[in-house]
């Protein structure tokens, strides 16, 4: 197993040109890799005896909180598209932090999956105990004219309908103490000018989140979400050209993109109990930017 080549936060913030042709991009194919081990601290078991589901958890954020969540000892079922090598890869880093994987490929547009990932991961571990809706693609447009409809519909299918799909599938098996939390975005709070129906799937998971927790804090169950900014992840070389690529993340106050381990830390703030008392809210790493939100 080829380990992940290493950059430092700490070096030049700008990424080699590159560019892949289909979404939601391979992270293998990334110079550098996004890094998605856990910074070196000691483990706490934060999520000993859990089961998480993870979805878009084969790169990129996904992988990074998978690994992390396995790491505190939580049991992870991990849905993904179609990159088989990235998953693969993920797969084997969970069980090397001693966790156990469930890998399961498909379009969580379509409601039928999403009710398959919930059907397996109960034949494989008996229990939901965390709900990650991360799965998301994006298109960028320079003029709204050009988001045909076909775009449209299968950027909110995949960002929006697939957290609702799978939320609906695992609310029976959720019980108290359960937490779900929703992957929004930076750009559902200042927008994009090029990225217009990807903000606005984004700001739709945010009203989303915010009004699941108000129906379920009854229930026991607390809905959060994390708004990254600009994240180095596989959607990056394959949604932009390799001129942005270069420049991506450098126009933030830190001045450079973050890796998903920077990101991975909100996802176990929010699922352990350290955020008992959290319900209804965004957590936002993007290097600095004030959204006021």
């Amino acid at each position: 197993m080829e380990p992940e080549k290493k950059v430092s936060a700490q070096e030049d913030a700008a990424f080699p040109p590159q560019q892949q042709a289909t979404q939601p991009g391979i992270e293998a194919r990334m110079e550098p890799r996004p890094e998605a081990q856990p910074q070196p601290e000691p483990q706490a078991g934060k999520l000993a005896g859990k089961v998480a589901i993870i979805t878009g958890g084969d790169s990129g954020i996904g992988r990074a909180v998978a690994i992390l969540f396995a790491q505190e000892g939580a049991k992870i079922a991990l849905a993904y598209l179609d990159e088989q090598g990235d998953a693969l890869q993920t797969a084997a880093d969970i069980r090397e932090k001693g966790g156990a994987v469930c890998l399961m490929a498909g379009d969580v547009a379509e409601q039928s999956f999403c009710r398959e990932i919930i059907r397996q991961t109960m034949d494989t571990f008996g229990r939901i105990y965390i709900l990650v809706n991360n799965a998301a693609v994006q298109y960028p447009q320079d003029k709204p004219e050009n988001i045909s409809a076909r775009q449209l519909q299968e950027t909110f299918s995949v960002n929006v309908f697939g957290a609702f799909y799978c939320t609906i599938a695992a609310l029976p098996h959720m019980k108290k103490g359960a937490v779900i939390i929703n992957t929004t975005s930076v750009t559902a709070y200042r927008g994009s000018h090029h990225l217009i129906d990807y903000a606005a799937t984004k700001g739709a998971l945010v009203a989303f989140t915010r009004s699941l927790s108000a129906n379920l804090v009854k229930r026991g169950i607390r809905v959060n979400g994390v708004a990254p900014g600009p994240i180095w992840t596989p959607l990056i070389p394959s949604s932009f050209d390799a001129a942005q690529v270069k420049q991506f993340g450098k126009d933030t106050p830190m001045q450079r993109a973050g890796q998903p381990n920077e990101v991975a830390t909100c996802y176990l703030f929010l699922a352990s109990e350290d955020a008992s008392y959290i319900t209804g809210q965004v957590l936002h790493p993007n290097g600095g930017e004030i959204i006021n939100g």
